[in-house]
């Protein structure tokens, strides 16, 4: 997608973790090592080969970062508002705003295509471990990356080439396994509905990872297959009684990433660099964007989604970092490692091969951080029209060499992506545009200084806003037709190119390369295989009885729908209420309902349960994941999670951690006497009868 500023960052992680231990709900397991004795244990049931088979094909992933899944036979696709509002920014115009005003498809035509919207549906795993270990069995630094490039290549392309086929190779537990993931990918996907911001969002920042909650998050699609809906038979029914308190219950979806396993050394990294570097640069973000917002009515329409992803941003990087300056949490995790180390040490055959891998990534943070100013300085550069400029110098270039020899997004697998994303007709907003290139190029110079000689080779004598003037203004590219013509035209369309984007990009493409490939062979392959190392011994010392970290691949949780004790000592129930919703509204933002709520308050039973929380172990990624009962039935729909999960990057507290859903009451309310959305309700209900 071709997002200016960063994706959303959906539920992360915990806010204390002091005393945590293993608690029975943790993990976010892969559908084919899901520990159905550990949940019968739990909870005297447990699912089936066929259930889980059938919840993995129902279950979607959003390219770039949500989860969905299928709710009908005919391609009907149930996800979060906030996993469409790109698609929606990108359909409104200034006569017709459907963030504000919201979106119904009255009849099937009139369902509208989002642009570079891209739905994976799992089909299958294969075990390509012994294939991948041995490509790159005694190497190190660039020919390691080479030859996992190579390696992963080959078997991708083994895997199909179809434009229907993605093939993704997958290392869990940090290098321990490597799966081949073969996904059915639907890439006419067509809006059916979508609420209002207001109402999708209602208490917007304040409200964000906090319980009580009371939000209609929800957005659906339709998916296409060749002009038609697409025939899904595999799709989960609808619960018109939704849950109880105390019931088990599952969630299907894509957590994006994990960081729970890594060494006390990367945790340290992360808590004391990485993440207050990302909080600064998002601050400034978030100001920038409210300065734009205030010129006037259309850049407050322009912004408005990227400012949303900005702030939630924030906010995650934010709990992410109090979970690490926890004291307590920090030293559970130092006791964790030192625990796994210990059972290296007693066993001589794993010390011998694994035990230096702790003190080798300690090392390597060093050089992380020496790296670290380039790579961050840089890393906005892949955004906007100079991100598709770059794209489409790279795509050119990739081309002309062979399939396993190029940059992993640019094999034959994925320049299908790539041609997606640069010929998607998304509007492009030329003061927003500016902006965002002006700060990056500010952010790049500040960051590495006046006098440094990339920034002499990227700024020449120009200053950020005047060179991102010039190119802005001068660039064609915003028309995704030249941009198609470009990517067609190869090679020679892009050399005789005289479009100042692509001139641009192309004399700063070598440098980012360089930058790249230097990150990718001193710090990323020797990290990869010190992580590998550490696998490996925990694998022997306790096999796959953990779940992996999270890879933006479909996991299935577990949990019960359950409350919690918040830090004031008060008992917060599981659920909210309809009532609590106009109980809440105080017709200032971001507490406004919209006209459609108001006027349909006679006809609403205001007791219907609105949100729920359960102990389901989530991260950003399950945005969008259906939350299902024991017989597969949708009882909600995932959206966030409470301030207590914001670490849960890091690690899982049952005590505390919970899941934040829309329940599928207040859902099915919503639609039909709210919104009067009787095709779509009779699309739902016809096909949960079946």
């Amino acid at each position: 997608m071709r997002r200016l500023i960063v994706a959303v960052l959906a539920v992360a992680g915990v806010l204390s973790l002091a005393g945590t231990s293993a608690f029975a709900d943790e993990g976010m397991w892969t559908f084919d090592n899901f520990p159905a004795a550990k949940v019968r244990q739990a909870y005297g049931t447990a699912p089936s080969p066929a259930f889980l088979d059938h919840v993995r094909r129902s279950a979607l992933r959003i390219a770039g970062g949500c989860s969905a899944s299928f709710i009908s036979p005919e391609g009907l696709v149930m996800t979060n508002h906030h996993c469409v509002l790109e698609c929606v920014a990108a359909l409104s115009t200034q006569q017709k705003n459907y963030v504000d005003a919201g979106f119904i498809a009255a009849r099937r035509e009139d369902e509208q295509r989002c642009p570079d919207f891209e739905l994976n549906q799992l089909v299958s795993i294969t075990d390509i471990t012994k294939t991948i270990l041995a490509a790159t069995a005694g190497k190190t630094g660039a020919d390691a990356n080479a030859a996992l490039r190579a390696a992963q290549a080959k078997v991708q392309q083994s895997c199909g080439t179809a434009a229907t086929v993605r093939c993704d190779v997958v290392s869990l537990y940090h290098g321990g396994i490597y799966d081949l993931y073969r996904y059915r990918r639907y890439d006419d996907v067509r809006l059916a509905f979508a609420p209002e911001f207001s109402v999708a969002q209602f208490g917007g920042d304040p409200d964000n990872f906090n319980f009580p909650r009371f939000d209609f998050d929800i957005g659906i699609v339709r998916a296409y297959d060749d002009g038609k809906p697409a025939a899904t038979p595999d799709y989960l029914r609808w619960s018109p009684n939704g849950s109880q308190a105390g019931e088990l219950v599952y969630v299907a979806g894509n957590p994006g990433g994990t960081s729970r396993e890594l060494t006390v050394a990367q945790l340290a990294y992360e808590r004391d660099y990485s993440i207050p570097s990302a909080l600064t640069l998002l601050a400034e973000l978030r100001g920038i964007l409210e300065t734009f917002e205030k010129r006037g009515p259309e850049q407050l329409r322009e912004a408005n989604e990227e400012l949303f992803y900005v702030e939630n941003s924030y906010k995650a990087e934010v709990g992410r970092r109090l979970s690490l300056v926890d004291p307590s949490f920090f030293a559970s995790k130092v006791t964790a490692e030192q625990r796994l180390r210990a059972a290296v040490a007693a066993r001589p055959a794993l010390q011998a091969a694994d035990g230096s891998a702790w003190t080798q990534l300690a090392q390597l943070q060093t050089v992380r951080g020496t790296l670290a100013a380039r790579q961050e300085a840089t890393g906005g550069f892949g955004r906007g029209l100079l991100g598709d400029a770059i794209a489409l110098v790279r795509a050119a270039a990739e081309r002309s060499k062979p399939n396993a020899q190029r940059l992993p997004e640019y094999t034959d697998q994925g320049l299908v992506r790539v041609a997606q994303s640069v010929e998607a007709a998304e509007p492009v907003y030329a003061d927003l545009e500016e902006t965002s290139l002006a700060f990056g190029l500010t952010k790049f110079r500040e960051r590495l200084g006046t006098d440094d000689p990339l920034v002499k080779r990227f700024l020449g004598n120009e200053s950020p806003d005047g060179l991102a003037h010039r190119l802005v203004t001068g660039t064609k590219l915003a028309d995704p037709a030249l941009r198609k013509a470009l990517f067609d035209g190869g090679a020679a369309a892009i050399a005789t190119s005289t479009d100042p984007m692509i001139v641009y990009a192309r004399a700063i493409d070598p440098d980012l390369r360089a930058i790249r490939k230097e990150g990718e062979d001193r710090l990323g392959a020797p990290s990869r295989a010190a992580a590998e190392r550490i696998a490996k011994a925990r694998f022997a010392v306790y096999g796959t009885s953990i779940d992996p970290d999270a890879t933006f691949t479909p996991r299935l949780s577990y949990g019960a729908v359950k409350g919690f004790v918040n830090a004031s000592g008060v008992q917060v129930p599981p659920f909210t209420t309809i009532g609590g919703l106009f109980d809440r509204a105080t017709g200032a933002a971001p507490y406004v309902l919209p006209p459609s709520w108001l006027n349909a308050k006679s006809s609403l039973d205001l007791t219907t349960p609105m949100n729920v929380s359960t102990t389901n172990d989530i991260i950003g990624g399950n945005s969008g994941s259906p939350l299902i009962n024991a017989r597969g039935e949708v009882v909600g729909l995932i959206f966030d999670g409470n301030i207590y999960s914001l670490g849960g990057d890091f690690g899982y507290d049952g005590r505390l951690n919970r899941s934040v859903a829309v329940d599928s009451r207040a859902l099915m309310a919503g639609l039909s006497k709210v919104y009067h959305a009787d095709r779509l309700v009779s699309e739902i209900q016809t096909a949960s009868s079946r």
